[in-house]
């Protein structure tokens, strides 16, 4: 997305449509629209010759060839990409390297917190939905590399707000979900850079903001690069750049972290769900 609004700027300095660069470049319009837009992974020689094209040269050539080689890398996830889930495999590639993840979850225990039981649980769900009895194993393995990319010393710091509304409308067998309380509780004292909190079902959100969906903001080191909002929909999420779309959200999930408890007393809203689960078993 940072290569993409880099080129995207040079090549309206340039005075240049699509179509224009793309012959002057010997390529496909439909490529460069996807590069703008962050949809593909960039040939660094691809975009060497765009370079060329808008007379870029010095510390700005340097720069974005710099970016376009990280962008161009492919992390542990794309062998596995289509059988883990495309959707997946789209978070595993917001996630390397993000500096901060706010995130509100609606309906569901987020991925990056899910024990293996309750991942295979709804995964039979969702199979069973389909008509399909089958479930997919390498959906844990990049859960699992995800979790584990998000544990490792120095990495991201993590806060999410879930809705109390996934604790106490069950999404998977009591025991699963009692198991998978104690595991969030361990994960947050664990680490000091993992921050839960629950937003109650009777909160007052400031301004009567109710959230309409699941959503997550990342930002990266780089101050230059976008922050980018990822919105649940139904099959595919949106991603959002565009400071106009993203700003609104930040601002939003301020309000709901006004509205959420505290992480202690998230703590202990977790620990009396989990004993009342165990003992409803």
């Amino acid at each position: 997305m940072r290569l993409g609004n880099e080129l995207r700027a040079l090549r309206k300095k340039a005075g240049l449509t699509h179509e224009q660069l793309a012959r002057k470049v010997g390529q496909a319009r439909m490529k460069f629209s996807r590069l703008e837009n962050g949809r593909i992974r960039p040939d660094v020689g691809d975009i060497i010759k765009v370079l060329d094209a808008l007379d870029v040269d010095g510390g700005e050539w340097n720069k974005l060839v710099n970016i376009a080689r990280d962008a161009a890398d492919q992390g542990w996830w794309h062998r596995i990409a289509e059988q883990m889930g495309i959707r997946q495999a789209m978070y595993a590639d917001l996630e390397a390297g993000a500096a901060t993840i706010r995130a509100y979850e609606q309906n569901f225990i987020p991925g990056l917190l899910q024990t293996q039981a309750y991942l295979e649980s709804r995964d039979r769900t969702a199979a069973s939905l389909a008509g399909s009895q089958e479930s997919n194993p390498l959906v844990w393995e990049g859960r699992a590399g995800r979790q584990r990319m998000l544990q490792r010393p120095g990495g991201t710091t993590y806060e999410v707000i879930i809705d109390e509304i996934a604790l106490r409308r069950l999404s998977v067998s009591a025991p699963v979900m009692a198991e998978q309380l104690e595991h969030m509780l361990a994960v947050q004292r664990e680490s000091d850079r993992i921050t839960i909190r629950i937003l109650p079902v009777d909160a007052l959100v400031p301004g009567y903001s109710v959230p309409w969906s699941s959503y997550s903001i990342f930002t990266y080191p780089d101050a230059e690069d976008p922050v980018v909002a990822a919105v649940e929909m139904s099959a595919v999420d949106e991603l959002l750049a565009d400071p106009e779309h993203v700003n609104p959200l930040v601002a939003h999930f301020e309000r709901l972290r006004e509205a959420s408890l505290s992480p202690m007393d998230s703590e202990k809203l977790l620990s009396s769900t989990a004993q009342r689960l165990t003992d409803r078993r």
